[in-house]
């Protein structure tokens, strides 16, 4: 990475906490779009990239929260900074149709705090946290050790905040994305830099069954916490390898525009190329051309027909009913 130039560095940063925030939340279930928090991330950090769109509340408030973890993982973790996260996360005060407490330690009105799966009739209650009236003591002990300056190494402790934070299960929504936003403040901090080139959220996506079986494993054991250890470090691991990918993309991306600096584009094309290398949803036909671009199906077409005679895109050999198309690599790979 340190043989990269800064335009380079920042793409690789944008794809990595891009991915971050997109699979941190996937994990939980919900889905967010990927060009909102692509823009959101690159207005955050002064990014110039093309195509911006705007952004919903609540992907800011993703997008807020992990940045501000790693860009200030020398900052210490206090209540009132994972209260301003927890409602980055919920800004209407609701998770869907349901009313939560936000910004504050979850009050157990309902009932305890429990992690269930299962139709109803038929649950399994796979972790019951920690009772409500015991909160303020157990995360004030937590704090105390996250920010005290022991000798345990960084990524250990990351794996430990991790594991700790979750069992506590202080918030009534969103203790998993906090969790991950706590282990990479400690990441950035073991690493001593903001600049993110790996994603433990996209690994633990990738990984999620096995995520959820050694938690339960973990919580509903002994006090020895060697298993889950073990399982994050190997995640850790794991993150560190798939950056290959997140780094060929951008190189690419690079190598792409240098070949076609010369090449005469309109306005729409070259957005449209930028999405289809940052990563399209789906596959590009003409009327997604269309209606991204707000342009009528004729100059869709005239836009694509452009571009494969200028070896830019070409068809999509899968096939389907619509004619699909893609970056024509031939010229790169000469």
């Amino acid at each position: 990475m340190e043989s990269l130039g800064f335009d380079l560095k920042s793409e690789a940063v944008l794809e990595t906490l891009t991915s971050d925030v997109l699979k941190s939340s996937e994990i939980e279930g919900e889905i967010l779009n990927l060009e909102q928090v692509r823009s959101s991330i690159a207005r955050h950090l002064g990014i110039d990239i093309q195509g911006l769109v705007a952004s919903d509340r609540n992907v800011d408030g993703m997008v807020e929260m992990m940045l501000d973890a790693t860009q200030n993982y020398d900052k210490p973790l206090t209540t009132e900074r994972l209260f301003d996260w927890h409602a980055s996360l919920f800004p209407t005060g609701r998770n869907g149709m349901n009313k939560i407490t936000v910004g504050n330690w979850r009050n157990d009105s309902t009932g305890p705090m429990q992690v269930v799966s299962g139709a109803m009739g038929k649950e399994r209650v796979h972790f019951q946290a920690v009772d409500s009236s015991k909160l303020t003591n157990e995360m004030t002990g937590f704090l105390d050790w996250l920010n005290s300056e022991d000798k345990i190494d960084s990524v250990l402790k990351a794996g430990l905040a991790h594991l700790w934070f979750v069992t506590i299960h202080p918030f009534e929504d969103g203790n998993g994305r906090i969790a991950r936003a706590i282990a990479d403040m400690l990441l950035a901090k073991s690493d001593g830099s903001p600049m993110r080139f790996y994603s433990m959220s996209a690994q633990i996506r990738l990984e999620r069954n096995e995520y959820y079986h050694i938690l339960e494993k973990t919580q509903k054991g002994s006090l020895d916490v060697t298993d889950w250890l073990y399982w994050f470090l190997n995640c850790l691991t794991n993150a560190f390898n798939a950056t290959d990918t997140t780094l060929s993309k951008v190189l690419f991306k690079s190598r792409f525009w240098k070949i076609h600096a010369s090449t005469l584009l309109n306005e729409r094309q070259t957005i449209l190329i930028n999405r289809l290398l940052d990563g399209f949803d789906g596959k590009l036909t003409s009327s997604k051309w269309a209606k991204i671009s707000k342009c009528s199906a004729d100059t869709a077409l005239r836009d694509i027909q452009d571009l494969i005679v200028k070896k830019i895109l070409r068809k999509d050999h899968a096939g389907g009913r619509s004619t699909n198309y893609e970056i024509d690599d031939s010229v790169l790979m000469i």
